[in-house]
Order: structure tokens, then sequence, then C-alpha cells
């Protein structure tokens, strides 16, 4: 058997400081998958139609899948739990079923885990936020502030009692739950900043009863922390902003930055999504495409666009993956659908259990290729990716190889010779090898150095932050850079 050479075993290990990914890879993918369990939505007997979805985020609790609806109910299944084939939806909802409360006296449109999932946030039609102690089923926080049905939250990505939320007037707004006027309104809460018409078309009049068309859609924070990417139902244009400054945003990116200023706000987008890592942007557009987005390039417009779903409301929304690899879509069709990243020009597979729309859809965190989704057929189905669609080994790309290193003095030999005479002289024992010449070390001297690395720290106390990207911390300043080992060094003794 032929051995592999020293060459290619290190180009399987990590080159440039880029990691070889590690998920696994797809072999003869399915073009149509079987939902694993379908879920009733109903109580007391009477259906109502889901209208959000989403999985615990720790790992502890992943297995807790949280379901509000159009009846103001939130509802907790249990969906690590085995059930008979011949159950009925009915019989497997309840089952399932952990807790269940009324909310709200109105459909809740949106919801959010946060503080290691002990609470939960749940936006409503009556124009209010509030926080529920999961444990309890009791309300300890309400948010008021909006004058229209609120369609979407999200929190921030370390301090999760600040939040953002969109609301049906037009506005959004930024929230301290901390925060209340007195002691005597503790259970209320004020916005601390609130901007108006933030996707208010201009030259556009609008007409009475018309409030979609000023609607904000979908809100993010954003994982440096301090920006927030916000969507409409008014076009397809998708701003960011800073939260410490909210007079204007600082960037706009489009579903195609060629077309004129009409062909852009032809269409709304339904929601916004990111990945784990807070790199890409997954937009569903109402032209029936989903827009992927880098934040690193979003004067280049989107990377990469998906068809073939339906998105004929504002109800159906998109999630990417958490490790990116995947987009996860609802339809108007009745089916959900999933496209490879990589591969947006291949068909996406067809998930195939709902006879309504395909509304909201949620990724598991903690438990890879496990999916959920939502239907005005009054269901909620789990579906199970990993084991439909992956292999059970790894990518031969991400093989772990253990590679001996060589003594010292032998590495600059070993890249002048080629594979084969390298295993000639490996295979004899008594091989002489010629002397290697000493070679001569270059670098700057340590009083130069010193000098670089003490107007570097001078620099680093003063410098601006950044003003124009709508994720600094992907463009962090030059004081910001990522510090050498020498760098650490220095910063000790200095200490000392």
């Amino acid at each position: 058997m032929k051995t592999s050479s020293f060459f290619k075993d290190l180009k399987l290990r990590e080159i440039d400081g880029f990691r070889v990914k590690k998920r696994p890879f797809t072999v003869d993918v399915p073009q149509n998958l079987d939902p694993i369990v379908a879920l009733a939505v109903e109580h007391r007997a009477e259906p109502s139609p889901p209208l959000a979805l989403s999985f615990c985020r720790t790992k502890q609790n992943s297995q807790i899948l949280a379901l509000t609806d159009e009846g103001g109910y939130v509802t907790l299944f249990n969906t690590r739990l085995r059930f008979a084939d011949s159950a009925s939806y009915q019989e497997t909802s309840e089952k399932a079923k952990v807790s269940e409360w009324v909310a709200h006296d109105n459909a809740i449109f949106d919801l959010c885990w946060i503080k290691d999932d002990t609470n939960i946030l749940t936006a409503s039609g009556d124009q209010s936020i509030k926080v529920w102690d999961t444990c309890e089923k009791k309300c300890v926080k309400a948010l008021m502030g909006h004058t229209g049905s609120i369609k979407s939250i999200s929190c921030h990505p370390t301090n999760q009692e600040i939040i953002v939320s969109g609301s049906r007037d037009g506005s959004f707004a930024v929230w301290d739950i901390r925060n209340s006027k007195s002691s005597h309104q503790k259970m209320c809460c004020q916005p601390t900043s609130v901007y108006h018409g933030a996707h208010t078309c201009p030259g556009r009049r609008r007409r009475r009863g018309k409030a979609e068309s000023m609607s904000i859609t979908s809100v993010l924070f954003l994982k440096d922390e301090v920006s927030i990417a916000t969507a409409g139902a008014v076009d397809s244009v998708i701003k960011f902003w800073d939260i410490r400054h909210l007079n204007s945003p600082v960037r706009e990116a489009c579903t195609n930055s060629n077309n004129s200023d009409e062909d852009k706000r032809m269409h709304g987008i339904s929601s916004l999504s990111q990945d784990l890592n807070g790199v890409y942007i997954a937009a569903s557009c109402m032209d029936h495409r989903i827009y992927l987005y880098n934040l690193l390039h979003l004067e280049k417009g989107p990377e990469k666009s998906f068809s073939k779903g339906q998105i004929g409301t504002f109800f159906v929304k998109s999630q990417i993956s958490p490790d990116a690899s995947h987009i996860l879509s609802g339809s108007s069709d009745g089916n959900a659908y999933i496209w490879q990243v990589n591969n947006p020009h291949l068909p996406p597979i067809t998930l195939s259990g709902h006879s309504g729309e395909t509304t909201a859809v949620d990724w598991c965190l903690s438990e890879t290729g496990k999916l959920a989704t939502c239907s005005d057929d009054f269901t909620t189905c789990l579906w199970d990716f990993k084991s439909s669609c992956y292999s059970s080994t790894r990518s031969p790309l991400s093989k772990r190889k253990r590679i001996s290193a060589f003594p010292k003095t032998d590495r600059r030999s070993l890249f002048t010779e080629d594979d084969e005479s390298y295993r000639d002289c490996a295979s004899t024992e008594n091989t002489s090898r010629p002397p290697i010449p000493k070679i001569e070390v270059v670098g700057t001297p340590e009083s130069q150095k010193k000098k670089v690395l003490s107007c570097s720290f001078e620099a680093g106390e003063n410098a601006p932050l950044a003003e124009t990207s709508p994720v600094s911390v992907l463009q962090p300043p030059s004081s910001l850079k990522r510090k050498t080992i020498r760098d650490y060094f220095q910063e000790t003794s200095s200490c000392t």
C-alpha cells in the first residue's frame, strides 16, 4: 500500500491558520424527506395556527421547543420522546407537551429565549413584549411603547437583558429590561431609544389602512454587540444601525446593487437570520428568493441567492444553519426546503409533511440536523436532517493524522528533496547527509522592536472606533489587530 507523502499529510492539516472543516459530508442526498413526528397545535380541542417557534439555546435544554400561535398561547414540547407510529397528532402532542399558558390576548408573532432558557420573550399583536419565567409561567416584565403589532424581536448576543424589537408602526426600539420608571412600575418598561419610519419609502404616499407598507418585519442584533440589522415590508433593503447613534443607518445592503432605485424597492423582506459566528445574513425576499450576504463585503450585494420556494406572505420565514452550511425555509406551497450554501445551483431538499403554508422554521443548536417547521394546517413537524442526508463518517478532508515533527536540523533539507528521495533516505539507516549550511537569521534589532511596541500601545489607548462598518468586530481598527506572542510578553513586563 502506498503511503502518503509528508506534503500530502501536511496539506490535510492546518495551512496558513485556516482550520480544515470538520462537518460531515453529504452522500446520496435524497430529494425528499418525511417528518419523524408531527404535533397538533390546539387548545381545548380548538386548533390554532402556529406563528413562531424556537429551540432552547443551551445544550442541556436543547430538546425543548417553544411554540406560539394565533390564540396567544405559549407551548413547550419535549422533542426527544419516542412516539408510536400509530399515534395521532393529538396523542403525540399531549405526550410531548411539557407546559402551556396564555401569554397574550392576541397573536404572538415572535419569541426569543434569554438568560440560559430560564426566561422567554414574546412579541404580540397587542403592541407589547412580555418576559416570562418559564418554570413558574409567570410574567416578570412587560415592555410597552410601540403603537402597532410587534413583528420581530432579537436579544443582545452577550447581554440578553438588552433587546431590539420591530413593529408594524414602522419603528424599531431598543430596550433594557432592567430599567423601570419607578419602584411602583417595576413590571413595566419603556424603550431606551426608538427610531420611527426606519423603512418608509420616500416619495410614496401611504394610503389609509395600509400599515403593512411601513412595517418592520425583522430585526437582528449582530455579533459585534453594537450593530442592528432591520428589514421592512416596503423594500428589499437591509439597513444597519449603530445603537450608540441611531440618527441614520451606517450601511445599507440591497438584493441587487446594480438595479435602479425603483427595482430595489419592489419587494419586501419577510425575515432575517444569521449564523452562529455572525458572518452571514440570510434574507427572505418577497420575490421568492433568499439572498445570502457576507457582512465583510456588503458593498458587493448578496453573494448567493436561492430559489424554488414560494414566499407568498410575510409569515414565511427562513433560517441559516448555525454553521452556515445550509438554509432552511418555509414556503407557501406547503413544503419546506433546504439548500446547500456552497452549492446554490443544486435543487433543494424538499420537506413534504404539511398541507398548508409552511411558515416558521428553526434549527436546533446542539443537535446537528434536527429542525422544526410549523404550518397553517395547525401542525408542527420535527425532522432529522442528519440521519437522512449525512454519512456516519467524516469528510476525508477532516480526518486528523498524527505527523511526527522532524529534527530542526533536517527541516531545511526536507524542502529541497522530493518525496521519493525522502523515502529512500528514510529506509536507509546509515545514510549520511551532507552538511547543512548555516542560515543567517536577519531580524529587527531589539531596540527597534521595543520602540514599535511602545508606539502601538500608545496608539491603542486613544484609537477611534470604526464608524462606517456595521460589524466593527469583523473590521477592527488597526489598534485592535490581533496581538503577537511578543506583545503579551511586553505587556506583562510593563505591568510588573
